[in-house]
């Protein structure tokens, strides 16, 4: 039984549960640049309608 085999019960597929697995830095590296990744995306203003 692995770290990440909890993942399978909220709907991860037995292959990314396997990866998590196989490289736990992966998570870390989804909880920290994911949300960045958000906040730059929010951050743009709608382009000007013409």
């Amino acid at each position: 039984m692995g770290q990440f085999d909890w993942f399978g019960s909220i709907g991860a597929t037995p292959e990314a549960v396997a990866v998590l697995n196989d490289q736990p830095i992966l998570f870390t590296i989804l909880l920290i640049v994911l949300p960045e990744q958000k906040k730059k995306k929010e951050k743009k203003k709608p382009a000007p309608k013409k």
